[in-house]
């Protein structure tokens, strides 16, 4: 038995198709248990269906794929092929995210939760083949493909638990995880579903080095620019980092990003990330799941290196390792 551990490959980079398949397979190699990738200037079921070709047992999937860039109709379609081509290790994960990005692009978000919830629902019945009629009308998928809704809100876990899989945050401070996850169950039961099959899958900023200060600074530098975003802000908020979000608010009106990378506290990143060398990132994970994170996966960034190597390496230091006799491994 292994540990549950995955990786997100990220199209937000200048990494190639090529380069994203083969980090793909070398994470099948090392005994990762998922692939997963996020979608920001790449088409992530596009990348998920490369990787799906090139490997043969780790599951594959998307964290997330973005529910404003193609019609849910097509994304079920699209995820009924990949699961075929993998034949069943595709999971879903669907999400809305942000306002100003999508207004960047043309996109007018509108009511995203209510957004999420349609296309959530719309793509579980396609999968079911249950939304057209006729020539449109399209068979059930000949493979199970469990969807995972995104969310750091409790509104948006509970759409998670009423109609999804499990859940996808991004971000989620550590203790803040069982909030969400309890909204999320108790919607699961109130939709007349089993809580206890719901499960958590969250993407963990990851930066491996034995220089702790250096991953630190990184870790920092990484979490200003998300701090950027109102969304994280109001998450970390929530989570009880006000005093600090008022400083990197104000900070961030006349200051550069290296500016509020200084004023992240520590307190964010031990909650947030995963920093530090080898044994340090695997208590590190172990807390994760000990908080209720089914499946956690490295967003890997580099420390002082190019990202590519530092991936690579991260997913080599960091490969899930079988159990001991009596260890239980979420």
């Amino acid at each position: 038995m292994h540990e549950r551990l995955g990786v997100v490959l990220s199209t937000v980079t200048d990494a190639s198709v090529t380069e994203l398949v083969e980090l793909g397979v070398l994470a099948e190699a090392l005994g990762y248990e998922a692939a997963l990738v996020n979608e920001g200037r790449g088409d992530a079921l596009a990348v998920t269906q490369a990787i799906a070709h090139a490997t043969s047992r780790i599951t594959v999937g998307t964290n997330i794929a973005n529910i404003h860039y193609r019609h849910p109709y097509l994304c079920a379609a699209t995820a009924r092929a990949i699961a075929e081509i993998s034949r069943g290790r595709l999971m879903l994960g669907l999400g809305i995210s942000h306002r100003a990005l999508l207004s960047s692009l043309g996109i007018d978000m509108g009511d995203g939760r209510e957004a999420l919830r349609r296309y959530t629902d719309y793509v579980q019945r396609a999968l079911a083949g249950q939304v057209a009629r006729g020539m449109m009308n399209t068979p059930p998928s000949p493979y199970p493909v469990p969807v995972y809704v995104a969310g750091n809100t409790v509104e948006s876990a509970a759409i998670a638990g009423a109609l999804g899989d499990g859940l996808m945050p991004y971000l989620t401070p550590r203790s803040h995880l069982a909030v969400l996850l309890g909204a999320a169950r108790d919607a699961a039961r109130a939709a007349g579903r089993e809580p206890e099959r719901f499960a958590c899958c969250l993407s963990l900023p990851t930066f491996v080095a034995e220089d702790v200060d250096a991953a630190r600074s990184a870790a920092r530098y990484n979490l200003a620019f998300f701090a950027q975003l109102p969304n994280y802000r109001r998450q970390w908020r929530r989570a009880g980092f006000g005093a600090a979000m008022d400083e990197l608010t104000e900070v961030a009106r006349t200051g550069q990003r290296r500016d509020v990378a200084a004023r992240v506290p520590d307190a964010l990143v031990d909650e947030v990330c995963i920093v530090g060398n080898a044994a340090q990132c695997r208590a590190q994970l172990a807390a994760f799941r000990a908080a209720g994170v089914d499946l956690p996966v490295l967003a890997v960034s580099p420390v002082n290196e190019a990202r590519d190597a530092a991936t690579r390496r991260a997913l080599e230091a960091l490969a899930p390792r079988e159990s001991t006799e009596g260890e239980h491994l979420a």
